[in-house]
């Protein structure tokens, strides 16, 4: 089993969870972050002050997985999210140890997505 983790620009988002859901992932979570990258610095001027902003706005987007899921994953997320340009995100592929349903009490590869 793996969490796959994708931080995206906001505007993939919709693109992102289309990609997800026609490939049978369905099971994931979606949060709000702030990050900087490769991106080039903005700057701004706020009430007379010349400001940089150095966070920009991102989606990540944290999905448990059965290993034969994450190449799935993996391909439907950098299909649908990269623009060409820095910035489009990154995706980080991780071991996850043990996974418990709560409702159901199924543990491991019967908690996340189903194998194929």
């Amino acid at each position: 089993m793996k969490l796959v983790k994708a931080i995206i620009r906001p505007s993939t988002l919709p693109d992102v969870l289309r990609a997800l859901y026609a490939a049978d992932i369905t099971g994931l979570t979606v949060s709000r972050v702030r990050g900087h990258g490769g991106e080039v610095e903005v700057v701004e001027t706020y009430r007379g002050t010349t400001v940089k902003m150095e966070m920009h706005d991102k989606i990540m987007i944290d999905i448990g997985v059965s290993d034969a899921f994450v190449d799935v994953a993996v391909d439907a997320i950098c299909r649908s999210a990269a623009t060409g340009n820095v910035g489009d995100g990154k995706i980080f592929v991780l071991p996850v140890e043990r996974v418990i349903r709560v409702r159901t009490r199924e543990e491991d590869v019967a908690a996340v997505t189903p194998v194929r």
